[in-house]
């Protein structure tokens, strides 16, 4: 028969892809198969006894070094012995020496063979145990610690095959060994990419053994999942706190009973799966791969934020406790302001005790190391205690494992780092320097700046709070006197200001202020606070004081000039007057003045029956407040009245008082309304500048008259000035006001004046005298002004 080659890619392809796929041959003689196939388990039956065989005989041979330690015996007689021991316990020699390494050792695998020996009445669990560990501590990779763990320990328990996976830092998982599985199998999952979900990635989440009573039923994914469906058990796999890998057992059928002494015995061969880890790590650099400290610090130092290694210390039972702040980077600043060596040597629980909150960076830390997997967030609270005070900041942290240390890395959200490391150079701005005195070991310790503020070297000896005095000036000694019996005596804390007198003869204006420490003993043991150069503040308070009389003066005389100018004010216009008939004209007046005295405006108004016939009719504002404005109200009010008697229309004698408005020598500026109204025809001429026009109110509407073009007055040299007119009727009213009655801060002009429109909206009108007072009333209580300006209001109806 000629022989068949297979294709060139039949090593990586399934047996059943194979078979389909291949051509057809002759088939071979069914008995050759059959004995070559007898051949081959018997290989393996012999490959597997040798195998236990050179594990049996590596816990034989550590038996006789205990009985040459213990007895004294040789070499030889220690084999003798063990031999003579073992046919008079009628036990087999591997029994015997494992029970010696037992009763030797005291470890957990001894207890966990004495429970379950007390508990099951069955001796052979530590033969299997020890055999395991003799097997997988002699191995010289973790393929071989999978086969020894399954031969002697888990196959008389049932199980088919085991997997020992090694965790990585980026939730990868790798297949350091495997046993029971084709060599196919365990090439398909070598290596299991971050965010698959399996028994083992479930183990090192929830850090916890995971069972299932069956994969198939289960729906995860995991090796061998084909041909061995039965029950799963995932344990983790650590030591010293730090998980570097799960341990995976497969039953062909459903999942064992799990009592506890079968529960321990399950992690004492996971602690064992994480030595040989630990020794052999997957591909030869793995988790447990410890780098070199030389070079984990100089990654941390090329590290502009703050950063600490962080060293496990671990209890008798080998877990961590708390961490000691193992090495900091020199950008390291404390987001509490305190010094780098009140955080450098000391533990975390210490120097973060909030840290222990739920959440907080002490767990996070405790789980980096344990599973490996590293820690990020964008945002971390991080808390600190000072002085019973609790500091919280929020900060991008990251945390990382390298081998049996942790990294932990910090970037405030809030610059709280930055403003730490400022904190000494605005201590020397502000010139404070801060001191701390223990009194029992006469220790003092000051910053450079207190150094300073004495005038002192930086390596002179500090000075004792109790020598205050005798460095202080002569009238100061009873204050300084009281700061220490409160301080020291009364242990309360104390505050006071003195003169201190330097060495080079400068004299300072020096604040000091501390606070007395409290022992556990109730006893007074130390002191501290800071020192203020208050110098420039004590000079200018001395500034203040001397013109505090002279500000006084100035207030009292700006009062006078609110109250002269207040006093002109209503002289001229009172606040309310009673109607005035003119002709057909019937006129009221009503002038609101500002809430606030010191808010005197400069509105005034004027109706004038002219020799002409003619009656005058305006009203103005001037800009500004106080005695200015007054003045210069009373300035244009008389200047209009006799520019009037020249019997010239509104716009040229707004053009003649714009030139006298310029030449004020105060600079005046002011708007204003100017009307003449010819009682024979009705008619009214008008002009403006810069004022809102009047508002005419006929047949119970409200609506301004047609705006006319004028600069206010005083702006410019010379101005012209545009002139309307308007035919009254009677039962017209015609409404002339200041910006004081609509102005609002929150609205354009054009909102409050279309507001001012719809209040000013009435019936038609009535036979009622006192009608157009009622009127101007209404506007006034509605109006819905807020600028707290002075308001005049003019009300004519025509008769």
């Amino acid at each position: 028969m000629r022989d068949h080659q297979p294709p060139r890619d039949a090593e990586e392809r399934h047996p059943t892809e194979l078979n389909s796929d291949a051509p057809t041959e002759e088939v071979p003689d069914p008995g050759a198969v059959g004995r070559l196939t007898s051949t081959v388990e018997r290989l393996s039956r012999e490959l597997t006894r040798a195998r236990a065989e050179a594990d049996g005989r590596a816990l034989v041979e550590l038996a006789k070094g205990i009985l040459v330690e213990r007895l004294g015996y040789g070499p030889a007689d220690a084999s003798r012995q063990l031999e003579d021991l073992a046919t008079q316990s009628n036990v087999s020699v591997l029994e015997l020496a494992a029970d010696l390494v037992n009763q030797a050792s005291h470890d957990r695998i001894a207890e966990i063979a004495r429970d379950f020996v007390t508990a099951a009445g069955e001796p052979s669990v530590a033969l299997r145990l020890r055999s395991a560990e003799t097997g997988m501590l002699d191995a010289d990779d973790v393929q071989a610690v999978a086969q020894s763990a399954l031969e002697h320990a888990l196959r008389p328990l049932g199980a088919q095959a085991v997997a020992i996976w090694s965790a990585n830092t980026d939730q990868s998982l790798t297949l350091a060994g495997s046993a029971g599985f084709d060599e196919r199998e365990a090439a398909l999952w070598r290596h299991v990419p971050p965010g698959v979900t399996t028994p083992a990635r479930q183990a090192l989440a929830e850090r916890a053994p995971t069972t299932y009573e069956s994969l198939s039923a289960a729906g995860l994914p995991s090796i061998g999942q084909r041909e061995i469906t039965g029950g799963r058990l995932a344990v983790p796999a650590g030591v010293g706190g730090r998980i570097t890998g799960v341990l995976e057992i497969c039953w062909p059928a459903a999942l064992p009973p799990q009592s506890q002494s079968l529960q321990r015995q399950f992690q004492t061969l996971a602690e064992l799966c994480a030595t040989a880890l630990e020794s052999h790590p997957a591909g030869g650099s793995g988790p447990a791969t410890a780098p070199q400290t030389a070079e984990l610090l100089e990654l941390i130092h090329g590290l502009p934020d703050p950063c600490m290694v962080l060293q496990p210390v671990l209890n008798a039972t080998g877990l961590p406790t708390d961490y000691l702040i193992k090495h900091i980077n020199p950008g390291f600043v404390d987001f509490a302001g305190r010094p780098r060596n009140a955080i450098l040597g000391a533990r975390l629980m210490e120097a973060y005790p909030l840290a222990a909150e739920a959440g907080g960076l002490f767990e996070k830390v405790e789980h980096v190391l344990a599973t490996g997997e590293s820690f990020r967030s964008p945002a971390m609270n991080l808390s600190a205690l000072v002085d019973g005070v609790p500091l919280v900041t929020e900060a991008a942290v990251n945390i990382s494992r390298h081998g049996s240390q942790v990294v932990v890395h910090w970037r405030t959200k809030d610059g709280t780092a930055r403003v730490a490391s400022l904190l000494q150079h605005a201590q020397r701005l502000g010139r404070i320097g801060g001191f701390e005195e223990n009194l029992r070991s006469g220790e003092i310790a000051w910053n450079d700046t207190l150094f300073d503020l004495y005038g002192l070297a930086h390596t002179a000896d500090p000075i004792s709070i109790e020598q205050l005095a005798t460095h202080a000036h002569a009238d100061d000694e009873h204050t300084i006197g009281r700061f220490l019996r409160t301080l020291l005596h009364h242990r309360r804390p104390a505050s006071t200001a003195f003169r201190l007198k330097r060495a080079d003869g400068i004299a300072r204006h020096i604040r000091v202020v501390a606070e007395p420490i409290i022992g556990a003993d109730a006893h007074l043991i130390a002191v501290r606070g800071a020192y203020q150069d208050v110098s420039a503040q004590h000079w200018t308070e001395v500034a203040l004081a001397a013109t505090r009389d002279q500000l006084a003066h100035t207030e009292q005389q700006s009062a006078e000039r609110s109250r002269l100018a207040l006093q002109l004010q209503h002289a001229i216009m009172p606040p309310s007057r009673g109607p005035l008939d003119l002709h057909n004209l019937r006129v009221a007046v009503r002038y609101r003045p500002a809430e606030k005295e010191h808010l005197v405006g400069g509105d005034w108004y004027d109706t004038v029956d002219l020799p002409s016939g003619q009656i005058l009719l305006c009203v103005g504002d001037v800009a500004g407040h106080g005695i200015e404005a007054a003045t210069g109200m009373v300035a244009l009010r008389n200047a209009l009245r006799g520019l009037a008697a020249t019997g010239a229309g509104p716009a040229q004698l707004l053009s003649w008082l714009n030139s006298v408005t310029h030449h004020l020598t105060d600079n005046v500026t002011a708007t204003a309304v100017c009307a003449l109204y010819e009682p024979k025809t009705h008619v009214l001429r008008w002009a403006r500048a810069g004022h809102l026009p009047p508002v005419l109110l006929r047949d119970g509407l409200a609506r301004e008259l047609p705006m006319v073009g004028g600069i206010l007055l005083g702006a410019i040299h010379q101005a012209d000035y545009e002139e309307g007119r308007v035919d009254l009727r009677s039962g017209d009213t015609l409404m002339m006001y200041t910006d004081g009655l609509i102005e609002r801060k929150d609205r354009s002009l054009q909102a409050s004046l279309d507001d001012l429109l719809a209040t000013a909206r009435t019936p038609e009108p009535s036979d009622d005298p006192a009608e157009l007072e009622h009127r101007l009333d209404h506007l006034l209580t509605y109006s819905s002004a807020d600028t707290d300006d002075d308001t005049c209001l003019i009300g004519i109806k025509v008769g």
